[in-house]
């Protein structure tokens, strides 16, 4: 039965930097020699990036909603049997969402620990750590780490303010070395030209304050993964990858290669062309960012023409959907000629447009998926159907031509490897 040490690092609120302190976390453990491995609790891509490269692992998602327990369950019983120390970072604030990360900790006897922003703040810290601690009676709770510290001093006097039972894990002062970010969210992580200085310097000022020791272990059970059937044997995915289309869950790409497909990655962004293939997978991500780029890469739209033409599988995804329109017009209102597959245009807003997670029933099964966008879609296309949220809802518009699936929805493909198989099918 596999054990491992295993930390849940929540807050109070989003904002108060549990990306930087579990990616600092990673990086301080894998120093050490150990081998840590970083899930992210909710369906982001931009996160496990930068927690990849702090730990030299993959990192995962976790999710109760899209993901399932039973595929939270069998990811980390290999994580523990893999790894001297697991660390998954919440989402939100602790107890925030229907699920939230303290279900993730409750229901897997995770031990929570609680970042809290102490910037602004002296003995109120006691307080807020009590709170969290108490909240949820059964809740494993093993203590706090203070953050955006403003010296020594101070970060003695939130130590010494914590109740009896509540650990303390460190500190970290305010510094310039927090992770950038932009209208989705942090910068993906080969976008940050310091991304490894920083985390090194993040790690130092964590290891003047923190125990190196590990956490008790936590047994996870035996859960073995899913039996999934070679469906695409001998099938070859073209996936797009690069900075205008990084938003790839990992569990997706396994899925794919347990399916037996062989993945073959190219860049549009770089100006490659579309390689020989079966089907190919247009992800999420900035192409509005890289428009020019892609407005130049010409012969890639007309690969792709052809590919649809001749009855062959293109699912697009979110960015991947905003590629396949007439225009897509960005934040400074300027329009950018793409690939025509669709008619109609992506127009980028200055608010949050979609968040949440959405099921789909397609004519090949039902998909869990999640949406998270800052552009819409004008199209005179009617949709193939529409997904729907957890709470019954109206979401997503889904669109078809031919073998060419499009949307804003980011598809988990290990919520039914046989639909995601099917829309990769001729």
């Amino acid at each position: 039965m596999p054990a491992c040490p295993a930390l849940l690092i929540a807050a109070p609120a989003s904002g108060q930097g549990k990306t930087t302190v579990t990616a600092a976390l990673a990086r301080l453990h894998a120093r050490q020699g150990r081998r840590v491995t970083v899930f992210k609790c909710g369906p982001d891509f931009l996160d496990p990036q930068i927690h990849a490269f702090a730990s030299g692992r993959p990192c995962q998602n976790l999710d109760l909603g899209m993901c399932g327990e039973a595929d939270a369950r069998w990811r980390l019983a290999r994580a523990a049997a893999e790894s001297d120390l697991i660390l998954i970072e919440g989402v939100m604030g602790l107890f925030d969402g229907k699920p939230s990360a303290a279900d993730i900790a409750e229901r897997f006897g995770i031990p929570v620990l609680a970042l809290i922003d102490a910037g602004s703040m002296a003995q109120t810290f006691g307080a807020v750590a009590h709170g969290l601690a108490t909240y949820r009676p059964g809740l494993p709770f093993a203590g706090v780490l203070a953050n955006r510290v403003a010296g020594a001093r101070h970060a003695e006097m939130l130590k010494e303010c914590l109740a009896p039972g509540v650990g303390w894990f460190g500190a970290l002062p305010k510094s310039g070395d927090s992770l950038p970010e932009r209208h989705l969210g942090l910068l993906q992580a080969a976008e940050i030209d310091d991304l490894e200085a920083r985390l090194d310097r993040l790690a130092d000022a964590l290891a003047e304050s923190a125990t190196v020791d590990l956490p008790e272990p936590v047994s996870f059970g035996d859960a073995p993964p899913p039996t999934v059937p070679p469906l695409l044997a001998g099938r070859r995915i073209a996936i797009a990858r690069d900075a205008a289309y990084g938003f790839i869950y990992p569990a997706n790409l396994e899925t794919l290669q347990a399916l037996g497909a062989e993945l073959r990655f190219f860049s549009p962004v770089a100006g490659d062309a579309l390689p020989e293939c079966d089907a190919v997978w247009l992800p999420g991500g900035y192409p509005e960012l890289h428009a020019a780029a892609l407005s130049a890469n010409a012969g890639l739209w007309q690969a792709l023409h052809a590919h649809v033409d001749a009855g062959k599988p293109l699912l697009a995804e979110c960015g991947g959907m905003m590629s396949l329109f007439e225009e897509v017009v960005d934040k400074t209102g300027q329009a950018h000629r793409f690939a025509g597959l669709l008619p109609g245009r992506a127009v980028m807003q200055q608010r949050l447009a979609a968040l949440g997670t959405q099921f789909a029933e397609l004519p090949e099964g039902r998909l869990a998926g999640h949406t998270f966008h800052y552009s819409k879609s004008e199209t005179p296309l009617p949709p193939l159907c529409r997904a729907v949220t957890a709470d019954g809802r109206e979401g997503e518009a889904i669109y078809r031509r031919q073998r060419l699936t499009a949307s804003y929805v980011h598809f988990y493909f290990p919520a039914d490897p046989a639909v995601a198989a099917a829309l990769l099918q001729a």
